[in-house]
């Protein structure tokens, strides 16, 4: 087996099934789930439709093999999407590229870039950064690369900016990858030009790979819609894109986490290499996910509906959760990442046993790092369920709060 399977640390889910397994949720509430952050608004119909057509289609459907590359009507719909999105103009053929889901992309796109032989010395691994808190896929990524990771300091005075500055040049040159997430999960944080061309520069200088995961960029609740990696690069001047690729998912978009489909787009240097690496490893997209994706990408009102019902949500909740604990609107995505009196884990508990209401432990999503947890007395709260259903897990957790002071 591989040996770096054994680094791997429990996944936050299998953390909080073994934290819940002596617990008994009260029976007198039926179970409320703020724990997963998977989309639950409605599937848009024009997409379900989109994808009957496809399975119907005789002249494909499912019975021909999908082009590792996807169908030029896919990549041309992202590109459109792009274009209208960020302003971007990017080249079909060379700078994006369809893949199975933001996720799996993430993992495999470690797989291609990080050279472990490169170390030059046997304590000193190579490195990837990622945040701290983060998606927990990046720490994994990074080990079966066969990587260390590194875990950048947040500050959680200043909505869990990463302090960059604080990373020695020593670290930055063993780095090959760094990852962000913009918006971020589980803070909602959007990164704001600045801090992108700080970290250009240090990419130009050391000559790491930013991977920009951006799946929430289109839930958000400003005026302004986030900042994308590739957009921020454009207005930097950076329009070849040198050593960025930005992941982007209709999961969170459109409400199809289980179609499994997202793409790439950035660098053509890395998106070549990248393809190279997807064709042997069997990642191509079912055409009629492509089919589908194509009437996801091309509509946006379905975009905005499902905005409007976030934000429409989050203006109930959010006031309510705010009159007992330390928490905000966060700038984009769907969690409320709240500071709790005491232990994130015992409140989750506690909370779960007297009221049956599911929420994440912050610690679970972060890494103790120079002595300091920062997930340690949080908690990630997702919003997917219906407007009616987090308005009562909010007000019963108001009710928990309250009983413990």
């Amino acid at each position: 087996m591989n040996p770096n399977l054994s680094r791997l640390q429990a996944y936050p889910f299998e953390r909080l099934r073994q934290l819940f397994a002596t617990v008994t949720p009260n029976p007198a509430f039926r179970p409320i789930s703020l724990g997963i952050g998977e989309p639950r608004h409605a599937t848009p119909q024009l997409i379900k439709q989109a994808y009957c057509d496809a399975i119907m289609d005789p002249q494909g459907g499912l019975s021909v093999y999908p082009a590792t590359a996807g169908d030029v009507a896919l990549r041309q719909s992202i590109v459109q999407w792009l274009h209208r999105r960020y302003g971007l103009n990017l080249d079909v053929a060379t700078q994006v590229l369809p893949v199975n889901g933001s996720r799996e992309a993430l993992f495999a796109f470690a797989q291609t870039v990080v050279d472990p032989a490169r170390q030059t010395r046997a304590d000193e691994p190579v490195l990837v950064v990622s945040p701290n808190p983060f998606y927990q896929i990046y720490e994994g990524a990074a080990l079966l690369a066969g990587a260390q990771p590194y875990f950048v300091p947040s500050d959680p005075a200043r909505n869990f900016a990463q302090d960059w500055d604080s990373v020695p040049d020593a670290v930055w040159a063993r780095t090959q990858l760094l990852f962000v997430c913009s918006p971020g999960n589980p803070t909602g944080a959007v990164m704001p030009l600045e801090e992108w061309q700080k970290l250009f520069a240090l990419s130009d200088r050391h000559g790491f790979v930013i991977a920009s995961d951006e799946c929430y960029s289109e839930i958000y609740f400003r005026d302004e819609p986030p900042l994308g990696g590739l957009e921020a690069a454009a207005r930097l001047g950076r329009t070849d894109f040198k050593n960025l690729l930005a992941f982007t998912s209709l999961s969170k978009r459109s409400n199809v986490p289980g179609m499994r489909s997202g793409f790439v787009a950035g660098d053509a240097a890395l998106v070549k290499q990248f393809l190279l690496y997807r064709t042997y490893h069997g990642s191509a997209m079912s055409t009629v996910v492509q089919k589908a994706s194509i009437a996801a990408w091309d509509d946006e009102q379905h975009v905005q509906d499902n905005r409007a019902q976030y934000r429409a949500k989050f203006a109930q909740v959010t006031p309510m959760l705010a009159g007992v604990l330390d928490v905000a609107l966060p700038d984009a995505g769907f969690y409320l990442w709240a500071k709790v009196p005491g232990s994130d884990t015992d409140f989750a508990r506690d909370l779960l046993a007297l009221y049956n209401v599911t929420v994440l432990p912050g610690s679970f999503l972060a890494r103790e790092a120079r002595g300091f947890n920062p997930g340690a007395s949080r908690i990630r709260m997702a919003l997917v369920a219906e407007t009616a259903e987090c308005v009562e897990a909010a007000q019963r957790i108001v009710q928990f709060v309250q009983s413990r002071t």
